[in-house]
């Protein structure tokens, strides 16, 4: 992919920086080595990113994701505007990040770019990732003119045969006919954003496509090309989406042929001081990995950011995360950070 394009993205995220926004950086990350060296939970600053979850909802019956396999234990639904509203003008001023995913599909919800619009005016880097199946002219144009900054676009294969085997249900030449109207409008409307990427899930069955799909974005004019690896649930006696080729996978084999993760379980965790997932209803869970939202810090409908981000619940989560993180059911399967970007 071509540099230039990354190098851009980077100077755009850079630039949404602020006097505050880097003092609450700053805030964070002292917060977070200090909590390390000590053993105690301490937080000085607020997030730096967030999620927040638009719908649960997906036309995709993903046979590793809860939304596709319509399995989840907690309650389903579409955020509500004001709601959201309500979170963004409380935030915004130290806000850096918010990434507009957790589960479902971001544009079944009918006002999602008029949601990344509200975040985009208030100088917040936004980003999103879609199966691309609803990227029909009228919203790639919506998607430019909402001044999304990030756009992911799941392909998990260079044919229909191979794509369907991870993504039930979906259509690959619909993939690409929204890829191409994303860029056909960047050009139309002389935008440099939103950065556009091919995200592929790199599987068993598809990953004899990675060159392909590289070659298929150049055509296109996708910018970036991000080889992800994939969370499977039920591992240890192997499964057939787990790759073959080593760096794809998150797990590996053992001497007693069981399966088990690469990655060491170590007693922290960033992503707890730095950003946290909001749902659709206003709860607000540690990080992505909660996907049914077990470990809830508390509701935004009922109390402000502010005091929930240092309450008791987050505390002892806190604690227990420094203290054995194996403590924690979710953190048993954390993979975090396992992708290849390319």
């Amino acid at each position: 992919m071509n540099m230039n394009r990354n190098f851009r993205d980077g100077l755009n995220f850079i630039s949404k920086a602020s006097p505050r926004r880097v003092m609450n950086a700053v805030k964070v990350l002292s917060s977070y080595y200090t909590s390390r060296w000590t053993g105690k939970p301490m937080q000085w600053g607020l997030p730096i990113a967030i999620s927040f979850e638009p719908t649960t909802s997906c036309n995709l019956r993903c046979p590793e994701c809860p939304s596709g396999l319509r399995s989840f234990s907690r309650p389903t639904g579409m955020l509500e505007e004001d709601l959201f509203r309500k979170v963004i003008d409380e935030m915004s001023r130290d806000l850096w990040y918010l990434i507009f995913y957790f589960q479902g599909e971001p544009y079944l919800h009918p006002k999602f770019t008029e949601l990344v619009k509200y975040a985009s005016d208030r100088g917040i880097y936004t980003a999103t990732s879609t199966n691309a199946h609803y990227l029909t002219d009228i919203n790639a144009r919506k998607t430019v003119e909402s001044g999304l900054d990030r756009l992911i676009i799941s392909i998990d294969g260079n044919s229909q045969e191979v794509y369907e085997q991870y993504r039930k249900g979906g259509k690959l030449e619909k993939v690409l006919e929204g890829a191409r109207n994303m860029v056909k409008w960047k050009r139309e409307l002389k935008s440099k954003t939103p950065h556009l990427i091919f995200q592929f899930l790199v599987v068993k069955p598809n990953q004899h496509q990675i060159d392909e799909v590289k070659k298929l974005a150049e055509e296109i004019g996708i910018d970036e090309v991000g080889l992800k690896t994939a969370q499977i649930y039920d591992y240890e006696n192997g499964n057939d989406l787990i790759p073959t080729i080593d760096k794809y996978s998150r797990y590996e084999l053992q001497s007693d042929g069981k399966y088990a993760i690469k990655n060491e379980l170590l007693n922290h965790c960033w992503k707890l001081w730095h950003s946290c997932v909001i749902t659709w209803d206003g709860s607000v869970v540690p990080c992505c990995f909660d996907k049914d939202a077990w470990y809830k810090m508390g509701n935004l409908q009922q109390e402000s950011f502010k005091s929930l981000w240092n309450n008791e619940a987050y505390k002892n989560f806190r604690s227990t995360v420094l203290r054995s993180r194996s403590e924690i059911e979710m953190c048993k399967n954390c993979t975090e950070g396992t992708k290849v970007w390319s």
